[in-house]
């Protein structure tokens, strides 16, 4: 089962485009919790928003306190409503809503049965619902209800051997065993031309690489260690030197794979296929979502880096087909930063964007860029700096920390 979040601003958006489909018989109300119930029977756009209202007021200073979820089980399985309802419910309790007022909606307007959820990040004090890793913890519900309701793995295909790299779940434990099994394929055999690239595709499967320098014998050495990402994209257990995975994880081991890498891109010819597909989709794209989604049907992620206002200054893409990781900016300057944010920053994004989940879904985990621990202060040697503006991010998630210990 794959699960698609977004959040926007008007509640009148989010509720439209599943009345839109009642209207035309193509989705019908399954579940409702803690909202209005109406005499006849019959949701209206304007009863299920006098169900929203305390809690919207009760809190005018967030910016998009709308949720808007799709849940998509795989065409094979066959579920009845009440299995869907228990579905939802469940799914919507471990995501932190289980008390707050939402209406489900069954879609059937075509083959693959589909569930929407429309609810509000405001809780009826006024507090807002963290949402900060919700994609994460999305997923990880997802596999659980999996099990539970006996559903086809939305990563079956990835057991065939295309798409063999399981993310890191750190409540598995043995998380050596868990790191060891991404690392070691990925730094044999995937294509990366520099060290943020080789980090961004560990972070893809919750995996934290830093580059670390110091002295050993009085002569200067630099390593990597590794550690498990949590479900907050934060550093879990203890790191563990790259010498404990073997040499091809080490930063001497590393190196020689960006060269080797630089060859087999261009003798390769890499960039052609994710260049067209990235190009083709980029133009077809109504919005951001759009975009990812339709590149994740492709076989390409992307993880979109953003400063504290939301602009883009980066963009990094995993064509899993390939096995090649790449900054945008590598294709060219019609693929920079710069022509994303343009495109998809938060200036540029519309209620209808954002609360218009995609219909379709896709057998790649939907994933994010992860947050930044600093490891090395673990170890009390210093962080080797790769890119100004990482080092800034990390620079601020320390001041926000430790304002947070001193409240």
């Amino acid at each position: 089962m794959v699960a698609k979040i977004s959040s926007g601003s008007s509640i009148y958006s989010a509720l439209a485009y599943n009345h839109n489909k009642l209207k035309k018989d193509a989705a019908s109300v399954l579940l409702v919790n803690k909202m209005v119930e109406p005499q006849d029977g019959n949701y209206t756009i304007g009863l299920c928003t006098r169900s929203f209202e305390h809690y919207l007021s009760a809190n005018k200073r967030t910016e998009n306190p709308v949720i808007h979820i799709s849940l998509n089980p795989d065409p094979k399985d066959k579920l009845s409503n009440e299995q869907l309802s228990q579905l939802a419910e469940q799914y919507m309790e471990k995501l932190g809503y289980g008390n707050q007022p939402y209406i489900v909606y069954k879609h059937e307007d075509i083959d693959r049965h589909h569930l929407h959820i429309v609810s509000v990040k405001i809780d009826e004090t006024g507090k807002m619902i963290r949402d900060n890793f919700q994609h994460r913890l999305s997923m990880r519900i997802c596999r659980e209800l999996e099990q539970n309701f006996g559903l086809t793995p939305a990563n079956e295909k990835q057991k065939k051997g295309v798409y063999n790299l399981k993310p890191v779940e750190f409540k598995k434990g043995n998380l050596k065993h868990q790191i060891a099994n991404v690392i070691r394929p990925v730094s044999r055999t995937w294509n990366f031309q520099s060290f943020n690239e080789y980090k961004a595709l560990l972070s893809y499967y919750n995996v934290h690489a830093t580059v670390v320098k110091g002295e050993k014998n009085g002569k200067p050495f630099r390593g990597i260690v590794y550690a498990a990402l949590d479900n907050k994209g934060e550093v879990f257990g203890n790191p563990i030197k790259s010498s404990k995975f073997g040499k091809s994880t080490g930063y001497e081991a590393l190196l020689t794979q960006t060269e080797k890498s630089k060859e087999q891109i261009k003798n390769k010819k890499l960039k052609e296929r994710p260049r067209e597909v990235i190009s083709k989709v980029f133009y077809k794209s109504g919005n951001r979502k759009d975009f990812e989604d339709q590149l994740l049907k492709q076989g390409i992620s992307v993880l979109f880096r953003e400063n504290d206002s939301g602009r883009i200054y980066g963009a990094t893409f995993i064509d899993h087909k390939q096995k090649f990781v790449f900054n945008g900016s590598r294709l060219g300057k019609e693929f920079s930063a710069n022509v994303f944010n343009e495109r998809f920053g938060v200036e540029n994004k519309t209620d209808e964007q954002t609360n218009s989940p995609d219909q379709g879904h896709s057998e790649y985990p939907d994933k994010r860029a992860s947050g930044i621990e600093n490891l090395a202060g673990l170890f009390g040697i210093e962080t080797l700096g790769e890119d100004y503006q990482e080092e800034a991010f990390i620079r601020r998630m320390k001041r926000k920390k430790r304002k947070k210990r001193k409240s």
